[in-house]
């Protein structure tokens, strides 16, 4: 992953909590207890407070709307440090419920005791498929975007509480969200090829030491070495603070969701979408960039006063803590001005952890141009993002 420093979804510094402390928290095993294991440092939730874009579109969704909050009971699902539940009572909750799974209820109870918020919040340590509660809610507010919006799975657990805790006619924040897909030219495919190729020569270096030093011959893992590098450098997305001006062309959304009507099994399922991508400037295409927006718009019965719209598109002004995707293109995709790239997408969770995703594509070129007569037989990439 190519975000400096311990960014979402990676180990942060500090003690580690046990694995053991999930057992039987989680439906799934120990993809779902190291999930949870990273979410225990207060170096992470530094990392996230500390991107302004996110918690200041959480503060003003919260906090430009204090009608909607004033008198209401709500639900932080995955409080983390609080922060979202300190908000919330700020605008005027008459009780806020802050669900956490890991350790750092610890340190969330303190911060809200700090706050002097104790009589508010309710700090409650558990995972929201095994917690009860004493009541309905009117809102569950929870911020459980990963990379790609979907990465982690958390979203799950928001509509388990959606379905188990909300009132009829509550609302939920965020309440919509939408990914999209952008072409833009990159030097990342030619930088991951040449690290593919330099680690393949390092292997071949490695081969000539071990026969000459210990007249051992390993290469019988030479096809598997070769296939397991070329997944990490040619299939595998990474993060990118990608800049507007590498845009060839607009960003075009491929899901829409809305929140209060999403079921968890339609969510389950593999995501199955076509996009076309209209090329404002030629090619060559080096990659596809990723990214979500989600709006709070709370709900028809109780909505917001102030839409609040929390983009993680590319912005001269730099990235939000997600960043984007960029899944490079090996080889690009040559097109030219007014082509379009007509894009059958697939997104899946990964057999061997389902917080993690795989994305396939079938690209065409489309248009008038040379590159769209040569363009026949859509051209086939995967990646993982991991």
């Amino acid at each position: 992953m190519a975000k400096p420093g311990p960014g979402r979804g990676m180990a942060a510094k500090g003690p580690a909590q046990k694995l053991s402390d999930f057992d039987g928290d989680a439906p799934e095993s120990t993809d779902f207890a190291n999930y949870f294991c990273t979410y225990a440092y207060i170096y992470h939730q530094k990392d996230m407070l500390e991107d302004h874009k996110r918690t200041g579109a959480y503060y003003q969704a919260v906090l430009s709307n204090k009608r909607q909050f004033q008198g209401k009971t709500v639900l932080d699902v995955g409080t983390g440090s609080g922060i979202l539940a300190i908000f919330a009572a700020k605008a005027g909750a008459k009780k806020v419920y802050a669900v956490e799974a890991t350790n750092m209820a610890k340190h969330a109870r303190d911060l809200v005791e700090h706050n002097k918020l104790s009589h508010i919040v309710e700090v409650i340590q558990g995972t929201i498929e095994t917690i009860n509660l004493p009541e309905k809610v009117d809102i569950i507010i929870s911020e459980w975007m990963g990379y790609f919006l979907l990465r982690e799975s958390m979203l799950d657990s928001v509509l388990v509480a959606r379905d188990r805790f909300l009132a009829p006619g509550g609302a939920l924040y965020p309440s919509h969200a939408a990914i999209y897909m952008s072409p833009i030219r990159s030097n990342l495919a030619a930088q991951r090829t040449g690290e593919f190729q330099g680690s393949m020569e390092g292997w071949a270096e490695f081969l000539q030491e071990m026969q000459h030093y210990y007249q051992v011959n390993l290469d019988c893992l030479s096809d598997s070495y070769r296939s397991e590098q070329k997944d990490y450098y040619l299939h595998t997305s990474q993060w990118t603070d990608t800049h507007p001006q590498q845009l060839l062309g607009p960003a075009a959304p491929f899901v829409k969701y809305d929140l209060h009507t999403l079921t968890l099994e339609e969510l389950k399922k593999p995501l199955k979408a076509e996009v076309t991508l209209h090329m404002t400037d030629g090619g060559p295409v080096d990659a596809l960039c990723g990214f979500f927006d989600v709006w709070f718009r709370g709900s028809e019965e109780n909505t917001t006063d102030n839409e609040i719209r929390l983009t993680t598109g590319p912005d001269p002004t730099g990235a939000t803590h997600w960043g984007q995707q960029t899944f490079p293109l090996h080889p690009p995709i040559d097109c030219a001005p007014g082509d379009r790239l007509k894009i059958t997408l697939e997104v899946s969770r990964r057999a061997d952890n389902q917080r993690l995703l795989a994305v396939s594509a079938g690209i065409t070129v489309e248009g008038n141009s040379i590159y769209a007569e040569q363009s026949k037989t859509p051209r086939q990439f995967k990646w993982n993002i991991e």
